[in-house]
């Protein structure tokens, strides 16, 4: 971004210079607005409240920090959350990796309407499909529970798996399977050695977008969980009686964690194309 030149244009000069950084400026804007709330978090992680709510600032403090598991059922909630949205982006991803690859590499009857249907639960509102997947585990007798919530999430996070691993094979160079085939590569090893590393990135992505949208829903687990708490009801829960300081400190540490593996990615990343 340039700096205003120094001459004696005044107002016009300030002017023309707006104009021609208009588009990082408002990239600036729209980042600050996206990380504002983070950093709202961040600031009231070190809060001491005098009372139940954590809404206004009274003094800096660790205490929270010292302590994250100091609330009942806090940590309890959040290793529940970890645990289903591990599982269910393991599912999703191993699942959703099989048909994106299934889309793409070949022709079968009703691929058209496979093709569309993937795109129908990221279309569907939330709470209508909250509300079909537990009129359904009701029909089948099912008890509602973690195992309800697993089966709801790695669904949900299938179509966005789906999505992420087919634009990433649609995009590889059919040649290069082709050159490992004509050096003797077996189908096994052209997959392990050629295809998998290709598509890693398109795997990577959809799984990590699934983690996090199964981590961060409410409205489908609330649905479909029955006495089961995960961090996210836990949070709305506590809202109701009083929000703990702990929140802001599992939230600092989620935000920070996730900006890390991006880091972390960008710098192999980075290695990777300065070593080709």
């Amino acid at each position: 971004m340039t700096t205003p030149r120094k001459t004696g244009g005044g107002p016009g000069a300030i002017a023309a210079w707006l104009r021609r950084n208009a588009v990082v400026l408002a990239g600036l804007a729209t980042l600050a607005y996206l990380i504002l709330p983070n950093v709202v978090v961040m600031v009231f992680s070190f809060n001491k409240p005098a009372g139940k709510f954590n809404y206004s600032w009274r003094e800096f403090s660790t205490d929270a920090w010292q302590d994250p598991c100091g609330v009942a059922g806090l940590c309890g909630s959040l290793t529940l959350s970890l645990r289903i949205a591990f599982f269910a982006t393991l599912g999703a991803t191993v699942l959703g990796t099989m048909i994106a690859f299934a889309l793409v590499r070949y022709r079968f009857r009703a691929r058209g309407a496979v093709n569309s249907l993937i795109f129908l639960p990221m279309a569907m509102p939330e709470v209508v499909m909250a509300a079909s997947l537990l009129t359904l585990f009701l029909n089948l007798g099912a008890e509602l529970g973690p195992l309800t919530v697993l089966i709801a999430h790695t669904m949900f996070a299938l179509s966005f798996v789906v999505v992420a691993v087919k634009a990433r094979v649609l995009s590889m160079d059919p040649r290069l399977e082709e050159a490992a085939r004509d050096l003797y590569a077996g189908p096994v090893q052209t997959f392990l050695r050629v295809t998998l590393p290709i598509a890693a990135p398109g795997i990577a992505a959809g799984a990590l977008l699934a983690f996090a949208l199964s981590f961060d829903d409410f409205i489908i687990t609330n649905f479909n969980s029955g006495n089961t708490v995960t961090f996210p009801m836990f949070v709305w829960g506590s809202a109701q009686r009083g929000t703990p300081v702990q929140i802001n400190v599992i939230g600092t540490a989620m935000f920070a964690i996730a900006v890390l593996i991006v880091v972390v990615g960008q710098f192999v990343a980075g290695r990777r194309r300065k070593t080709v």
